[in-house]
């Protein structure tokens, strides 16, 4: 489905055009012609594939779809695949994707998955002609710089997340669901690495070295875009080693629970040897045993239980086994 259609001369918009109109546009010298789809066709996409002439092997990926965020050169052209993650409650997050075919004199911006446009970004773009003017390599810096922005939430989110979860694990919560949503939470934050990481390296080939020929002038931009990668990525990787520190403490509560068990139990079985022992002795009924006929012999023995089981129940409780 064809959003937006429009022609850029000198940093200004002269026009919303149709496609027919395309191809009169783009033969101006200083204009570019900025095209937004969303869920095209197959037959759609093959006709922007004309209208800019198109690398076949880029129009295929971005009709296949399912691609790993990339930055590929073509000739004159670039083509860039970006990956939009949202989060939806405890759901598995949800990848929609955004693939950009830059030219000289065109941009063709294609969103799959997801209902949230570029309106802002065209706003933004019109609105500062002096940036405008670097032409179809200014967008596709803001187009990725937008995509990169979504990210942040997303990783705020996570780390939200996993402080609510450690904070189940010192209270005493369910060890199996801590667990649980721990490795969920570790799975979410793999979606998000496998959409930040790839594009690291290609972003950093547009700052510096031979950077493409479209996206000339426009450096200190994507050296700004590559800064947030690099926050975001760092990010990540304190995210996963907070996540990895977290199982590593709920199995060790998991087993210093056992140990408290264990230690309860055997002041449990102390408290009722001894006065197993004792009526064990004096329970073998022999004929000739030390005070069988003294009168005060059961109170005695009782009192005996008591008072040895008392002072074992102080002593554990006193070191914390009770």
């Amino acid at each position: 489905m064809l959003v937006n259609c429009v022609a850029y001369q000198g940093g200004h918009k002269l026009a919303d055009i149709s496609k027919e109109d395309i191809s009169e546009y783009v033969k101006r010298p200083e204009c570019f012609v900025w095209v937004a789809l969303k869920d095209p066709g197959e037959e759609e996409l093959r006709e922007m594939a004309e209208e800019f002439d198109l690398h076949p092997l880029a129009v295929e990926d971005a009709h296949t779809g399912h691609q790993r965020p990339k930055i590929e050169e073509y000739g004159n052209s670039l083509f860039c695949v970006l990956q939009v993650v949202e989060l939806r409650g405890d759901e598995d997050p949800r990848v929609a994707e955004i693939d950009v075919f830059v030219g000289r004199n065109y941009v063709l911006s294609v969103r799959k998955g997801t209902e949230h446009g570029f309106a802002a970004i065209r706003a933004r773009s019109e609105s500062e002609p002096e940036l405008l003017r670097y032409g179809s390599g200014f967008v596709l810096y803001a187009l990725i710089d937008n995509v990169v922005d979504r990210y942040f939430p997303v990783v705020d989110a996570l780390e939200e997340e996993q402080e609510k979860i450690e904070a189940r694990i010192f209270s005493g919560g369910d060890t199996r669901a801590n667990i649980e949503a721990l490795y969920t939470l570790k799975h979410k934050a793999m979606v998000l690495r496998h959409a930040v990481e790839p594009l690291l390296e290609d972003v950093h080939k547009l700052l510096g070295g031979r950077v493409p020929q479209v996206c000339s002038g426009t450096q200190e931009y994507f050296r700004d875009v590559y800064d947030h990668l690099m926050r975001i990525s760092q990010q990540l990787d304190g995210l996963r080693d907070m996540v990895i520190t977290a199982m590593q403490v709920n199995l060790s509560m998991i087993s210093l629970n056992e140990t408290v068990v264990t230690k309860q139990l055997a002041s449990y079985a102390a408290l009722l040897a001894i006065p197993t022992l004792i009526a064990g002795i004096y329970g073998m009924n022999f004929k000739v045993m030390p005070e069988l006929e003294w009168a005060w012999g059961y109170p005695a023995s009782v009192a005996a239980m008591f008072a040895i089981d008392a002072y074992l129940w102080f002593k554990f409780k006193r070191i914390g086994w009770l």
